[in-house]
């Protein structure tokens, strides 16, 4: 029998038809650091004080990012003892969000394992998946134990983005730290898209060198010389009419705007 703090199994898959652009999140870091809290206020806008920790799901939530809508899937991880069987989340997400406890070193050391086998998948693999550092639990300030200073090194150190939020009581920051990760997806994408470049091959005989035009003295004014560029060497660019311009049609497929809905979640017990 599940715990009735268990996260529940997502149900319902997305429609065939959808045309909606997915984007997958995995959640990583030490037991205690706050990712399963962290998901459930993004999720729901709503903390969760107790839960399972063994148990490990995916959830999904369509989002408007950018006036631009996604399908956001979330995997809270379940490492108990630091990275492990990694292949499960390394071969699935399209981005990483780290978590450690800013009141708790020990999250924060074992954030760093988690940071190195990211960078080491990096390098054998083709597609960079943007990676970002998030200290959590940010309302217990008075027992901090590691300063902002220190996520904000590591965090540089591994070339990843740095946040600080709460989950017990700012939604808009854990929000904002999941649609950053969405627009990361975003960025990388573009940047991987083939450059087709802009050829003009139509070639024109030069204009000959224009001499200079000397204008006479008007109302007490300098007399003033003009020299006109000259095209020796040089090819004309064709009109705006004769240009041929290499129009590129982004993949992404075009959907009615729709509000953002979400995947229930049930049997949570809320307080």
């Amino acid at each position: 029998m599940s715990s009735m703090f268990g996260k529940p199994r997502a149900s319902g898959e997305r429609p065939p038809q959808s045309p909606l652009a997915e984007c997958n999140v995995a959640i990583l870091g030490c037991r205690g650091a706050g990712k399963s809290a962290l998901t459930v206020k993004f999720l729901t806008k709503r903390f969760i004080s107790e839960y399972d920790p063994n148990l490990e799901d995916t959830y999904a939530s369509e989002e408007l990012v950018d006036q631009q809508p996604v399908l956001l899937k979330v995997m809270d991880t379940a490492d108990q003892d630091g990275p492990g069987n990694c292949e499960r989340y390394l071969r699935w997400a399209s981005a990483f969000l780290v978590v450690y406890s800013i009141n708790d070193r020990k999250s924060f050391e074992g954030c760093q394992r988690y940071l190195e086998v990211l960078a080491l998948h990096a390098r054998g693999c083709q597609r960079r998946c943007p990676v970002l550092l998030l200290g959590n639990k940010l309302d217990m300030e008075q027992y901090r134990q590691v300063p902002a200073a220190e996520g904000m090194s590591l965090a540089s150190r591994f070339g990843c983005l740095f946040y600080e939020v709460s989950a017990c009581q700012d939604f808009a920051g854990v929000q904002h730290v999941f649609h950053e990760a969405v627009r990361e997806v975003r960025r990388q994408a573009e940047q991987s898209l083939p450059v087709r470049p802009l050829f003009i091959t139509e070639e024109r005989p030069c204009l000959p060198v224009a001499t200079p035009v000397t204008l006479p003295t008007r109302h007490g004014l300098a007399s003033c010389t003009f020299n006109t560029l000259s095209t020796v060497n040089y090819k004309e660019i064709p009109s705006v009419a004769q240009a041929k311009l290499v129009t590129v049609k982004s993949s992404r497929a075009q959907s009615k705007r729709k509000a953002p809905t979400l995947t229930l979640l049930k049997g949570f017990k809320i307080f």
